[in-house]
């Protein structure tokens, strides 16, 4: 039998999915080596930590696997192997400790992600994996070889079996380009295309709300729109205007949904409550109480608390007659329309929705088109909000890959005793 440790994967992508893959791997006694196209691990993880390193979520297992819409039973499958409890394990072991945050967030004590990354770098390097810095992968040879773009010029390398994760399309700077959806594509491994998840939309805003409001936080709003079944939600959230529309944690929450209402309409319809927590009623009578000689700014500020952004978009939809009709501007700070034209760029989105179609892999992450190449991370085709989700589902999809890479090495040498 051919030993198990000689045999040799090769993991193409330095994130958490690639990286998580190397260590199940090595622990397996596979020769790893571990490819990158940028000159370090985990540029878009570092990023991420930016504003503290969000790892995981504490909701509650069905809740947790619900945040990934339709690929939900899809990825509860692969957090059976590895959940957020796990994670936090892992980082523990790791010398990292983690903290649940008032959101239900988990972070690192720090909040930082680049002590984690190096502590997991370096015990990756110890036990064995090989790094390949600025190596980008251009697909395979005619011999199936793997082609790589490197320092040196164009290389191959041969491996017995293959992790992809090569991420999704967002930052692209960072390495995650997609320019790998047509080699996949190529060789009948079937690709939705990349689209912008976690994203901000277009709006047509007035030059002069944009000089002035450009940048400013809506905070508390709760958004209503509807689902892609037309059912009607609503999510209590915070969200930024910008130059160029509407972002933010309240925003990405909605994404999926919103982009998908564009497709099929061209556009799509938010209603933002400006003041929640109060009724209709009680916001009606609070306007209609007597001005007192005061503008009607003012009046809204004293009354209802309205100014600001909120009081600039209140104007922007009704003009500067909104104070003539008080009921149409209750009406209006209780669902303020937004008109969503389109999802920002996808180089500018926090993640992307698309990718690797999970029907075109096995239950394992192995493309069925092409035994011995395994996909895992932000590559595959689900996506979920902020949260903690996302890297959640990366390192477990990179666990569940590498798993079943070292499973059908041992099934191809059985194979091969047995002849």
């Amino acid at each position: 039998m051919t030993d198990a440790s000689k045999r040799r994967l090769a993991i193409i992508g330095g994130g958490p999915a690639g990286l998580m893959a190397a260590e199940v791997a090595c622990a397996a006694g596979l020769a790893v080596d571990l490819y990158e196209a940028k000159g370090s691990m985990g540029r878009k993880f570092l990023i991420a930590g930016k504003g503290g390193l969000n790892l995981t979520h504490s909701d509650p297992m069905p809740l947790f696997a619900q945040r990934y819409r339709e690929r939900s039973e899809a990825v509860a499958s692969w957090l059976q192997q590895f959940d957020a409890d796990a994670l936090r394990a892992w980082a523990r072991d790791l010398g990292v400790e983690t903290y649940v945050g008032s959101s239900g967030r988990v972070f690192p004590m720090d909040r930082k992600a680049a002590p984690l990354l190096r502590g997991w770098v370096r015990r990756l390097k110890e036990q064995g994996v090989v790094f390949h810095v600025q190596h980008r992968w251009l697909g395979w040879g005619d011999d199936g070889a793997l082609r790589f773009h490197s320092p040196t010029g164009d290389v191959e390398r041969t491996a017995d079996a293959v992790v992809l994760a090569l991420g999704g399309g967002s930052w692209p700077q960072l390495g995650s380009d997609g320019l790998w959806q047509d080699v996949l594509q190529e060789r009948g491994i079937a690709v939705a295309p990349l689209v912008p998840a976690n994203c901000g939309f277009d709006i047509a805003w007035s030059a002069h709300f944009v000089q002035r409001h450009a940048g400013a936080p809506l905070k508390p709003v709760v958004a209503h729109w509807q689902d892609r079944s037309g059912t009607p939600q609503q999510l209590q959230g915070e969200c930024v205007a910008t130059s160029t529309g509407i972002e933010g944690s309240l925003i990405y929450a909605l994404a999926a949904d919103l982009r998908a209402q564009i497709d099929a309409d061209g556009v799509a319809e938010l209603g933002l409550d400006l003041l929640p927590g109060r009724s209709l009623e009680r916001v009606s009578a609070e306007l209609e109480k007597p001005r007192k000689g005061r503008s009607f700014s003012e009046h809204l500020r004293r009354q209802v608390g309205i100014d600001g952004v909120k009081a600039a978009l209140l104007y922007e939809h009704l003009g500067k007659q909104a104070g003539d009709d008080l009921a149409l501007v209750a009406r209006t700070l209780k669902r303020l329309p937004l008109r969503l034209l389109r999802p920002r760029p996808l180089a500018e989105a926090i993640s992307s929705a698309g990718g690797v179609q999970l029907e075109a892999l096995d239950a394992q992450l192995m493309a069925r088109a092409r035994p011995g190449v395994f996909c895992a991370g932000e590559m595959l085709d689900w996506e979920a909000p902020t949260g903690g989700y996302l890297l959640t589902a990366c390192f477990a999809s990179g666990l569940r890959a590498a798993h079943g890479a070292v499973q059908w090495l041992q099934q191809t040498d059985r194979a091969t005793d047995d002849r």
